[in-house]
């Protein structure tokens, strides 16, 4: 099991937000951004189960950029599972589950729904990178996903955020890729534009 905090929405047939934290977070840092999105929604908030020098990360890396894919492979098919017992024990609708992850989990997102067809309805990525480069990835037709990033970004080069659109747009998804003027951290332009993007799905 993965520590998380659920909170039931208005109806357990609304879309149920999976947020995903940056390396150091915990599963009460993307709370806020609920209000933001849609405060009727059902809310899961996991914290990733791997810790580097003390701070909760969702898989290994071996360097800054530099991922554990062994670990990322093991670890998003752990988040994966967990959510099909969450939907379980919880009784929210699996298939409607849209991931809002940041940094360290808009990678662990972005795997889920390179590894798993049927992981998330749609994502919204502040941050991320290609989480595996040569997979071919399943057919993600009808799949949406939004992806933030910043021009200035130093953890992030502008040339992920593009290589990963494509590939999602390679394996048939709808990519929206939104550009701030700043570097990694997440902030309240992006957030918005993630909200109207939200809206319109």
């Amino acid at each position: 099991m993965m520590k998380h905090i659920f909170k039931e929405g208005s109806d357990l047939s609304n879309p149920t937000l999976l947020l995903l934290h940056g390396t150091g977070g915990t599963e009460e840092d993307l709370l806020p951004l609920v209000d933001h999105i849609d405060p009727e929604v059902n809310v899961l908030s996991v914290r990733g189960n791997v810790e580097e020098n003390g701070m909760p990360r969702f898989f290994r890396r071996l360097a800054e950029g530099v991922f554990d894919e062994e670990d990322l492979i093991f670890r998003t098919k752990e988040l994966y599972e967990f959510l099909d017992e969450a939907a379980k024990d919880y009784g929210f609708d699996r298939d409607n589950i849209i991931a809002v992850g940041y940094s360290n989990g808009a990678n662990i997102a972005g795997s889920l729904m390179f590894h798993y067809q049927d992981a998330l309805k749609a994502a919204s990525l502040h941050h991320p990178m290609v989480p595996r480069r040569g997979i071919e990835l399943p057919d993600l037709t009808g799949k949406n996903v939004f992806i933030a990033a910043g021009t200035n970004d130093p953890i992030c080069p502008a040339q992920e955020s593009e290589d990963l659109k494509e590939l999602f747009d390679g394996a048939g998804a709808n990519v929206q890729l939104h550009w701030e003027n700043q570097g990694h951290q997440l902030n309240l332009g992006e957030v918005k534009a993630a909200a109207d993007w939200y809206k319109s799905l």
